[in-house]
């Protein structure tokens, strides 16, 4: 049965996860080119390896897919629960590699940056926060990616690491602190203290 129905951005993604469930295409195509990004820049930037990111994405985006006949709305939101599974088979990685990643292995940015320069200078910067987050323990970097760099809510993140709204706060203070004392020594370098 095909659903004439209009997958606008209005539409939620739990109604199109349920329209996918009772087979139709549409939704699904709608709620990967929605989700897919995120799982991929939250894998990307807790493992700091593109290719294994895009291995995670993709078994994430199957676990929906898995789920779908059995959702029950209202429960939870489906970018919640897709952060959650995408973290946890992050940290699942991270702990069968030994957290040794190479800080060649870091890819840099994408096209687009303002001029030679100025992207010299962001990939460096990229680079830098990229090893400044690869050496934080595994639960304040995912706290410090979810709050700081894709801007969840406190809630939010402690539904996903099912954790107390406190030990998000502390986690994320913790993982800033670690990042500054990390960063700091490299202001000049990293064109911070120009002018």
């Amino acid at each position: 049965m095909n659903m004439a129905l209009d997958l606008r951005s209005d539409v939620p993604d739990e109604a199109l996860l349920v329209l996918y469930a009772n087979g139709d295409p549409e939704a699904a195509r709608t709620l990967t080119l929605r989700l897919a990004p995120l799982a991929l820049r939250v894998a990307a930037r807790m493992l700091g390896d593109r290719t294994e990111a895009e291995d995670v994405a993709q078994e994430a985006m199957l676990r929906l897919w898995r789920v779908a006949p059995g959702w029950r709305q209202g429960e939870a939101k489906v970018s919640t629960w897709l952060y959650r599974v995408t973290s946890n088979l992050c940290t699942d990685r991270l702990r069968r590699r030994g957290r040794s990643v190479a800080l060649d292995a870091v890819a840099e940015p994408e096209d687009g940056r303002p001029g030679a320069v100025a992207g010299l200078i962001e990939a460096d910067r990229a680079i830098a926060l990229e090893a400044a987050l690869a050496a934080l323990p595994d639960r304040q970097r995912q706290a410090v990616v979810l709050r700081h760099l894709e801007g969840l809510t406190n809630p939010e993140i402690a539904e996903i690491m099912e954790i107390g709204v406190e030990a998000v706060e502390s986690l994320t203070a913790r993982g800033k602190r670690a990042l500054t004392a990390a960063l700091s020594g490299r202001r000049e370098e990293l064109g911070y203290d120009n002018g």
